[in-house]
């Protein structure tokens, strides 16, 4: 028997409402509006995945917090492993675009890095 998901796309502003269906070891997406949306579909049911974003605090800077963000997409599953490790930083100024600030978040083998440059305050 085929089991199906709905989904809402979100590779792009469009967000079409996708069906994916798993039949067996073949999976159809329908609903797509392009290319992206089908690989979108096939992967969120087969090994999803996502950018995680936040902030963490800066001592000597001239704001408050840096915007931080996973060098790359983690399993969907370790989200909130790779925030506990995130909360657990301080950084001092001065910060700089792509400096690591979490070296292999939560064992995914993916670095947190700094989304912003901070200057001295």
């Amino acid at each position: 028997m085929a089991e199906k998901k709905e989904l809402t796309c979100i590779n792009c502003p469009l967000g079409c409402a996708l069906t994916v269906t798993i039949d067996q070891n073949e999976i159809t997406v329908t609903g797509n509006t392009c290319p992206r949306g089908e690989a979108y579909g096939k992967k969120e049911v087969t090994d999803p995945t996502r950018i995680v974003t936040s902030t963490v605090p800066v001592d000597g800077g001239d704001i408050a917090r840096v915007p931080v963000k996973t060098a790359s997409d983690i399993p969907k599953g370790k989200i909130f492993a790779v925030m506990e490790s995130i909360h657990a930083v301080r950084v001092q100024a001065p910060v700089h675009i792509g400096d690591v600030v979490v070296k292999d978040a939560a064992g995914t083998g993916v670095d947190v890095v700094a989304a912003r440059d901070v200057s001295v305050a």
